[in-house]
């Protein structure tokens, strides 16, 4: 098995200079050490995608199949930061990748069964909203109607991860818009008791 194998593109196709990049580090994360060569060994990705955020900085956001997200979730705090490690200056995000089923037209049946609830736009959005923020847990959202009719989520994170999550805020916002288009604002409320 090389570090190749790690990529498993849609359609067969071939990977491209930064997923060889990212598919390389988790090769040789695998091979060096020793508390995540396990867990590891069968876990791959789909896609790698760079994305500019404000002040010059870079996120890398890997995309992994959907069934492999949990045992990403197992080791994620430690292979982000192995990985931002390895890609000095630019911060990694895990997300899955997810596939949007369109609606029916109104008298004419598409699909051979009913699209499931969780590849619908407004669900997927959300499980990407989930994927960019753990381990930090997600305690309110509220939407913002401006009065030029544009909106905006506002993303309420919780307090006590404020410490491990508050440098990547500017990431999680740019990534969310570049992939949905959506503007989104997080924000760390103090509980009041």
């Amino acid at each position: 098995m090389s570090a190749m194998d790690k990529v498993k593109k849609e359609g067969g196709g071939a990977p491209d200079e930064l997923e060889q990049l990212v598919a390389q580090a988790l090769w040789d994360l695998e091979q060096n050490s020793t508390e995540l060569k396990a867990e590891l060994k069968m876990l791959g990705i789909c896609a790698a995608k760079e994305i500019d955020v404000a002040g010059g900085k870079k996120v890398i956001v890997i995309f992994v199949p959907c069934p492999m997200l949990p045992k990403y979730h197992k080791i994620q705090t430690r292979l982000v930061r192995e990985l931002e490690k390895k890609f000095s200056g630019k911060q990694v995000v895990i997300v899955a990748q997810r596939k949007i089923i369109t609606r029916e037209k109104k008298g004419r049946r598409q699909h051979k069964q009913k699209r499931p609830n969780s590849r619908t736009l407004t669900a997927v959005h959300e499980a990407i909203l989930d994927d960019l923020v753990f381990p930090t847990e997600i305690v309110g959202k509220r939407t913002r109607f401006r009065v030029d009719g544009s909106r905006q989520l506002k993303v309420h994170l919780d307090h006590k991860d404020q410490q491990n999550a508050e440098y990547k805020i500017d990431a999680f916002e740019a990534v969310y818009k570049k992939l949905t288009g959506k503007e989104v604002v997080f924000e760390f409320p103090i509980a009041q008791e």
